[in-house]
């Protein structure tokens, strides 16, 4: 059975119209949406996912399952984010959560709280993998732990990685760089890793706005900052396809295969 991500992070704001653009992408492709943080600017107020979010990418709320950035933060308890995304946003308040598409397990992760060695969420992560052995896995969350935006490298989500990379989860998705961003299989210190290490996609194109690249990382392979779009992975039983699909006038675009090593 095959299954489909698509989505971006850093989307929706009422002063711009790229959100539109990118959303009309997503009403061309089937599967998950899956949004990496910072979903409704500036604060993730419940009037701003109503006012800024809903008319672009809420018309896919049903099919949507979100994580939270900073932005969402910005309200107390980020009350507008979950009050908005109900259900689908996981347990209320704590913002991580798991679901399998197809032969994949999948898992959206808040990096706005603690990830550390021993904390709730990565003790619930640890349980999760532990209950829910696939061939095949993934996750997102926004703040990378690689990136050569100017945000750069965040380390909070580390520890996350190494349980990650412990077992076999092949792919994470991030946004808060406004970029597109690639690497190459790595490990959590940023040595690359062919035979165990994830590949890593920074996806902040969906609307906000675009920034350059700052300090190039290691590992890192393509970098884009001037095109809005989407991320479509197509999950098969032993392996995953990747696309870049820019909006309506871009010229960027990205591919590629990688296969399952559990």
């Amino acid at each position: 059975m095959v299954g489909a991500l698509v989505g971006a992070g850093d989307i929706s704001t009422c002063k711009s119209t790229s959100d539109e653009a990118t959303a009309r992408l997503l009403d061309q492709h089937d599967g998950i949406v899956f949004t990496a943080g910072d979903n409704a600017y500036e604060d993730g107020t419940a009037r701003e996912f109503q006012d800024c979010y809903a008319p672009a990418w809420g018309r896919h709320l049903g099919r949507t399952r979100p994580s939270p950035g900073n932005h969402e933060y910005r309200t107390p308890g980020a009350s507008g984010y979950y009050s908005y995304f109900g259900t689908n946003a996981g347990p209320p308040g704590l913002g991580y959560y798991s679901y399998d598409i197809g032969a994949w397990h999948v898992v959206s992760l808040n990096s706005n709280m603690s990830a550390s060695e021993g904390s709730a969420q990565h003790e619930w992560l640890r349980a999760d993998l532990a209950a829910n052995k696939t061939t095949c896995a993934a996750a997102y969350w926004h703040h990378p732990v690689f990136s050569s935006g100017e945000h750069g490298n965040n380390s909070k989500m580390r520890a996350i990685w190494r349980l990650l990379r412990e077992n076999g989860v092949e792919v994470v998705l991030n946004g808060h760089d406004h970029d597109y961003e690639r690497f190459g299989l790595q490990n959590a210190d940023g040595q690359a890793d062919a035979e165990r290490g994830i590949r890593q996609f920074v996806v902040g194109t969906g609307g906000k706005g675009l920034d350059p690249f700052v300090h190039i990382q290691p590992n890192s392979e393509v970098r884009d900052s001037s095109s809005y779009g989407v991320l479509k992975l197509t999950l098969r039983a032993a392996g995953y396809d990747w696309e870049f699909i820019p909006v309506a006038g871009g010229s960027f675009r990205d591919s590629g295969s990688g296969g399952c090593r559990q």
